[in-house]
């Protein structure tokens, strides 16, 4: 058994399985790195979610980092600027689609931090929302830091203010305001005084919400498999049919 598989076509055809096979293998434990990597980032979310949230200021000067800002509670107090408050449409609430209204708070030190106010059903959107205007004078706010949704390499200013954003882009937002602006926003969860009844508090997104990695790792080594029973199969048959071909021959030639 087994001559055959020394032709080209089935030496070929082994070096193939066994390539695809060893591919699929690494693809599929290359998701399980990045699901371990997924629950390490939840954990981090998680420790962050449950700590008690700290003076912007002070973060701000100790933190550096898209991802080392991300998910931190946050304490700041300022007065919002409604001037140059932007609206980012397309957001959804429950069933109902709307926008979220991000307005600068600026701070004591004249620096700012744009914050996401919450939803706004779809009506009067343009800037400033009269239903929905922040409270004047002092304010005390408490959220959630999230880092631009656009990276600064991605930034393109636009040649004129604009008041509506597809996406929070920090840096496209940096050029139209007369302030310097932090590199985070905050993700409103309550703020003194409270807002009347517009914007509503946006949920916070949820970080659990995770690619199937296990799924496709399970996939890949599946294909792997398949890969591998499949070729075997092929050379059973291969030499059943070999054989069947030897049989008449040598009974021809036994003796009689």
């Amino acid at each position: 058994m087994g001559r055959f598989l020394l032709r080209p076509r089935w030496l070929a055809g082994l070096a193939l399985v066994v390539l695809v096979a060893v591919s699929f293998v690494r693809l599929g434990f290359w998701q399980l790195d990045r699901l371990r990597e997924r629950h390490a980032y939840e954990a981090l979310v998680a420790q962050r979610l449950t700590a008690p949230p700290s003076p912007l200021t002070e973060l701000l000067r100790s933190t550096a980092g898209d991802d080392a800002l991300g998910f931190r509670r946050v304490i700041a107090e300022g007065t919002f600027d409604p001037l140059h408050e932007v609206i980012l449409y397309g957001r959804t609430q429950g069933e109902q689609t709307g926008n979220h209204v991000l307005t600068p708070l600026v701070l004591e030190d004249g620096t700012a931090i744009a914050v996401d106010r919450g939803w706004v059903p779809l009506g009067d959107d343009a800037p400033p929302l009269r239903d929905a205007a922040p409270p004047a004078g002092w304010v005390r706010v408490t959220g959630v830091l999230f880092p631009s949704e656009v990276s600064p390499a991605d930034t393109v200013a636009p040649p004129s203010p604009v008041t509506t954003f597809a996406r929070v882009d920090l840096g496209a937002l940096s050029e139209q305001v007369p302030y310097e602006l932090a590199p985070a926003y905050v993700l409103l969860g309550s703020q003194d005084p409270p807002a009347q009844v517009l914007p509503r508090i946006a949920p916070l997104p949820n970080p659990a919400a995770s690619p199937p990695h296990l799924s496709y790792a399970i996939q890949w080594f599946s294909f792997a498999t398949i890969a591998v029973v499949g070729f075997v199969i092929l050379i059973r048959r291969e030499h059943r049919r070999s054989q069947g071909a030897e049989g008449p021959v040598g009974a021809a030639t036994g003796p009689g």
